[in-house]
């Protein structure tokens, strides 16, 4: 009687003198080596994989795609948005250090910055990205990084980058720039004196509200190491099927970038005039108060996003969201479809009502994400739910 054979990982990966056109999905955790020798090489020659906390080719493939959109010459891919913000201060602070962010940081950038760094020793300051002056008011001795958006989520005031990028160049600090609002379509940090690019994969670079990824990029050998080694440590490395399916989005971004920002541009000048909004939020619109600011570092673009605020609280917000069914109120940004988000019951419900308010977010204030959708029939929607905003109020 012959012996029974089973098959337990013994088949080599079939190789050929073609390629595939796309690139292949490798979700293996673990890689094995041919002996000790040959393990140190991949370690020491960084030649290869041994485990994908530590990284896999998936994430090494949509790293080098974000670094060429960037115009960074190293780029980290981790699991999140905000595991990208983390991975960025881990790299740059430690205990005793102070960090000056924007005070219109996203709700839960917002969050880490006054509740989690200060519990790793780390103090933070929150001054308006608008005013350079102020930025440089806040810093101390121990100050080493700035952190701010280049627009700000969901408020969409325009940083002054340049004013900020030549404080942190004179006092030698880390410049950390989300970049995710913007897009490298709209603006590259590291080609304005920042040190730290950051961006939330997960919204407009993958586009379909399917995977949950971020990305940090640099131009600083060291500094990168640094931020790679937080994200393995701390476990915040993506998997590679969002990888995979983020880098398949990424084909068509610039496609569907340009195709929403032009419809975004069109629903804004709509909607200023539209019965129950009270005002209507976008950088080209010459009301903005950083028009002027936004017209120089974007050259006339505005990009997909705005915000409105309708003239009613909460029960216009809700009588809002009901009238547009085909637009989808979700927390969520970048889709393929354009979607309402509420940020005083989403990203900025933990602060007071009085926190929002110095911020100008209302009940009635609204983030609109623009998408894909026919401009006419979206002016439409919206404009019937701006009409039934009012009757609620």
């Amino acid at each position: 009687m012959k012996t029974p054979r089973t098959i337990v990982r013994r088949t080599d990966w079939p190789q050929g003198t073609t390629r595939a056109v796309g690139t292949p999905l490798q979700p293996s955790v673990v890689y094995a080596a041919a002996d000790p020798d040959d393990l140190d090489r991949v370690y020491d020659e960084k030649s290869g994989y041994t485990y994908a906390r530590e990284g896999h080719p998936n994430a090494t493939v949509l790293a080098a795609k974000v670094n060429f959109l960037e115009g960074a010459a190293h780029g980290i891919v981790t699991g999140s948005g905000m595991s990208a913000v983390g991975v960025a201060l881990l790299g740059v602070l430690k205990t005793g250090d102070h960090v000056i962010g924007g005070d219109q940081l996203y709700g839960r950038s917002l969050r880490l910055m006054t509740q989690e760094l200060p519990r790793l020793g780390i103090t933070s300051s929150l001054v308006d990205p608008t005013d350079a002056a102020a930025i440089r008011a806040a810093i101390r001795p121990e100050t080493r990084a700035i952190l701010v958006e280049v627009v700000s989520n969901p408020t969409l005031r325009v940083a002054d980058m340049e004013g900020i990028a030549a404080i942190a160049k004179d006092h030698r600090l880390t410049l950390i720039v989300d970049n995710t609002f913007t897009t490298p379509r709209l603006y590259r940090p590291l080609d304005h004196g920042a040190d730290i690019t950051i961006q939330s994969v997960t919204k407009l670079l993958a586009g379909h509200s399917d995977v949950t990824l971020g990305y940090v990029g640099t131009n600083d050998a060291a500094l990168a190491q640094r931020m790679m080694e937080a994200n393995v440590t701390w476990g915040l490395t993506p998997s590679p099927f969002d990888c995979w399916l983020a880098e398949r989005g990424l084909q068509t971004f610039d496609l569907r970038f340009d195709r929403a920002q032009a419809t975004a541009a069109r629903l804004a000048d709509a909607l200023a005039g539209a019965q129950g909004i009270d005002r209507v939020i976008y950088p080209t619109r010459p009301d903005h108060p950083d028009h002027n600011r936004a017209v120089a570092l974007f050259g006339g673009q505005g990009g997909n996003m705005l915000s409105l605020v309708l003239k009613g609280g909460r029960a216009a917000a809700n009588a809002f969201t009901r009238a547009a069914p085909e637009v989808n109120f979700a927390p969520t940004l970048g889709d393929v479809g354009t979607t309402l988000s509420h940020p005083p019951s989403s990203s900025h419900r933990a602060l007071t009502p009085e926190g929002r308010a110095a911020l100008g977010i209302t009940e009635g204030f609204f983030r609109v994400s623009v998408g894909l959708e026919d401009p006419a029939l979206l002016i439409e929607e919206l404009t019937i739910a701006a009409e039934a905003a009012s009757k609620a109020r």
